[in-house]
């Protein structure tokens, strides 16, 4: 059994699942095509997967695609932790420009499903930690967009760490909301 919880933006979905330990460890379903259309309201076909490896502190984002490739992301941790962040950027919905953000880790197995229109980070909390993400499309480079992960507008509240932030050059020179 899966729990979708939709947070302070709707289309964004938390999927907690049922975790059953015994002696030999635990299980879980971490997928299931059915009650996941049903939980984000539409038939979604995933068409790559993505795995990434990152040390503490490094704060990969916020990426996106633009239309026609736009995509859809379904994130996972599976080992350590992230503070995982997705910000609405669909012109004419309510919720444009505002963000969301739940901790995902192995420990807690949660993942979130980021909708095509957001973009999309996550910082590393743990010493490192490994993601991967279902895309509803194609990785085409000529389509690939950023959105500066300071973003005065956006006022994304970053967890504070001991570290500094690991950002690469690519991210620290993209623009703001305001200038897409």
């Amino acid at each position: 059994m899966i729990n979708f919880k939709k947070l302070a933006i709707p289309d964004v979905v938390l999927i907690e699942p049922k975790i059953y330990y015994d002696e030999r460890g635990y299980f879980f379903e971490s997928f299931n095509q059915n009650d996941f259309d049903e939980a984000v309201g539409q038939k979604i076909t995933f068409v790559q997967d993505n795995h990434s490896k990152s040390t503490k502190a490094v704060l990969r984002g916020l990426h996106f695609q633009k239309i026609p490739y736009a995509q859809g992301k379904l994130v996972r941790v599976i080992d350590g932790e992230v503070w995982d962040v997705a910000v609405d950027i669909r012109k004419n919905s309510s919720t444009y420009g505002s963000w969301v953000a739940e901790t995902l880790s192995s420990e807690n197995k949660k993942q979130l499903w980021v909708p095509e229109g957001f973009a999309h980070g996550f910082l590393v909390l743990s010493n490192s930690a490994e993601v991967i993400y279902k895309t509803t499309s194609f990785y085409e480079p000529s389509f690939e967009s950023h959105i500066r992960y300071d973003d005065p507008n956006l006022d994304i509240k970053w967890p504070k760490i001991d570290h500094n932030y690991v950002i690469n050059e690519k991210d620290l020179k993209k623009q703001f909301l305001k200038d897409l």
